[in-house]
């Protein structure tokens, strides 16, 4: 069902938004890869899926934190593939303080890059999906939609603003056949994650496995990593049409957490 359709994800040149675009390449899904990296290497990667896949595959690198420039990722994917049937908002930062001690420059950054770049990329999907009569929009946010954690207050705020995004977008477009939901793991092994891993062990003096456990992991019942494999099947399944009466919700993908 989804073979031949057009994605566009965000952030995906590493982590969950790569992991994303493979799941949906497999599909059969035509891919605007966008993000970070070394233009070298960002070449290697496109060339590399389309290949192992049979499928097209294109990059953009938009700075998502200007409206402006998510405009032109949008425009400019529907122009290089005639559509946009599928938008996986998944760009996105962190930075921890102390709210006090917040650097505001961090907080608008963080809104720009994780919920201003969501809303603005939503608004110029809708149109030509509803054209089209079929759409899906997922935003990954992150069980920090559902919950909150001490000195993460830009992060937690743009997460369930996602969510709050997802709902009204969803009731929105409820008589349409597009959908909007949000996925929100928890802690999931990522590049990033694992150099959290090894920063933590030196700060701490504590073995690998013990800052798995007793820092990373410590609000994931399960004390296991949610495998970006995992992320991206929930996003396939979200985009088939099995999933057609799933619209609004915000789906934890997180051993627990939020079951507390």
């Amino acid at each position: 069902m989804l073979k031949n359709k057009i994605a566009l994800v965000t952030g995906s040149t590493s982590g969950i938004g790569l992991g994303i675009a493979r799941a949906l390449a497999r599909e059969g899904v035509h891919l605007m890869l966008h993000g970070l990296g070394e233009p070298v290497a960002l070449e290697h990667m496109r060339q590399a899926l389309a290949a192992e896949f049979g499928v097209t595959v294109r990059y953009h690198d938009a700075d998502v934190s200007k409206a402006a420039e998510v405009a032109r990722l949008l425009a400019e994917t529907e122009q290089a593939f005639g559509a946009l049937d599928i938008l996986v908002n998944n760009a996105g930062i962190q930075f921890v303080a102390p709210v006090e001690d917040f650097p505001p420059e961090r907080w608008t950054a963080i809104q720009d890059i994780v919920l201003n770049s969501s809303f603005h990329a939503i608004r110029a999907a809708v149109p030509g999906m509803k054209r089209r009569g079929w759409g899906r929009i997922i935003n990954l946010v992150s069980a920090h939609g559902l919950v909150a954690s001490p000195f993460k207050s830009a992060y937690v705020a743009a997460k369930h603003g996602q969510v709050g995004l997802t709902k009204s977008v969803a009731l929105e477009l409820a008589e349409t056949a597009i959908t909007c939901n949000a996925i929100c793991p928890g802690y999931v092994r990522t590049p990033l994650v694992e150099g959290q891993i090894e920063s933590q062990s030196k700060i701490h003096g504590l073995s690998r496995d013990r800052v798995i456990r007793e820092v990373i992991l410590a609000a994931q019942p399960t004390r296991r990593f949610v495998e970006v494999e995992e992320v991206a099947a929930l996003t396939v399944f979200l985009c088939g049409e099995s999933a057609r009466s799933i619209t609004g919700a915000a789906i934890p993908i997180d051993g627990g957490w939020t079951a507390r």
